[in-house]
């Protein structure tokens, strides 16, 4: 069954073109992994500097796979540096 996974970060405003950078790149790198079948990055039009990413997975067996990866980690940790408070992500099914 096919899930979305929702990742909410808010940044520091300096970090926005690091931030861009890293996004390509972990996206990049989603469309190989098994299970990955399209993402998204959002821009709050209230807030330029909250950013919604959507991934959509085959499954959530995929996405935990692609979430436990080492190479995601490395780049999400550089990320979460970004940050101003951590990401919230949230996983939803289709119904």
């Amino acid at each position: 069954m096919a899930i979305r996974v929702l990742i909410e970060r808010r940044i520091v405003p300096e970090n926005e073109p690091a931030l861009s950078s890293l996004l390509m790149k972990l996206r990049s790198k989603a469309m190989h992994a098994k299970g990955y079948i399209s993402g998204e990055t959002l821009r709050s039009l209230q807030d330029p500097y909250e950013y919604l990413v959507i991934g959509t997975w085959n499954s959530l067996d995929d996405w935990k796979r692609w979430e436990a990866e080492k190479e995601r980690q490395e780049i999400q940790s550089e990320i979460d540096n970004l940050l101003r408070a951590p990401a919230v992500q949230r996983v939803f099914v289709y119904e």
